[in-house]
């Protein structure tokens, strides 16, 4: 089990063991059993938000942030992607969704098939050179998240200056998240969000045709 500087304070074993961050609690498919339940609690606040904005038929102004369309590549195949071929750690992956909370919250954004994707692979670099003693760089995540280098960089600074660099995580946050996830595993939880339409941005391909094959520390792959 790795060690995490959440808030400075290294995270406690039963609490991660809880979480399913240990590699061998997985589910049916070999996924941890922790990004099962944070791609259904993604995806079920998706869900609920897309289905409540068709009425409305609102227009929300445009981030770096929105793909021009859906990709085909769903939350779930999207987070074992970025675990297969990066070295991020089952907490990082925690943190990340943590991130993406508040990221929401300070926002007052909403998550939709859009934006989900882009907002995963920003939050988990983020979490992965905040808490991870090792990581790849953003070239790397880039060709693992199926964006350009140059957008990884722009929207790793947007994200962070949207969180006003406030990425420690306190030990109780950790527990409420906990707690959170747990319950989403078993299909009762679902997460509240404002609901707003979200425009669409040019740039984002539809899907990843080609398997990704690494060698010699690099990656190389098709974006989606």
């Amino acid at each position: 089990m790795e060690t995490s500087k959440l808030d400075g304070v290294g995270a406690d074993r039963d609490t991660y063991a809880s979480l399913g961050l240990d590699k061998s609690s997985n589910d049916d498919s070999g996924t941890p059993q922790i990004l099962f339940d944070m791609a259904s609690a993604l995806e079920k606040s998706i869900r609920r938000n897309e289905k409540l904005s068709k009425p409305s038929k609102r227009k929300e102004g445009v981030t770096i942030f929105h793909g021009s369309r859906a990709p085909t590549m769903s939350v779930r195949q999207y987070l074992e992607r970025i675990c297969k071929y990066t070295s991020c750690s089952m907490s990082c992956f925690v943190v990340a969704y943590i991130y993406i909370n508040r990221f929401l919250e300070r926002t007052a954004g909403c998550l939709t098939s859009l934006n989900i994707h882009r907002l995963l692979i920003t939050s988990v670099v983020v979490a992965s050179k905040f808490i991870d003693n090792a990581g790849a760089n953003n070239s790397y995540f880039a060709k693992v998240g199926g964006i350009s280098n140059a957008e990884m960089n722009r929207m790793e600074v947007n994200f962070l200056f949207k969180l006003d660099f406030r990425l420690c995580v306190s030990p109780e946050e950790l527990e409420i998240y906990r707690s959170q996830l747990q319950t989403e595993g078993s299909s009762k939880y679902q997460i509240d969000r404002s609901i707003k339409c979200c425009g669409i941005r040019e740039g984002w391909l539809k899907k990843d045709s080609d398997k990704c094959t690494s060698a010699n520390a690099g990656l190389s792959c098709r974006a989606i």
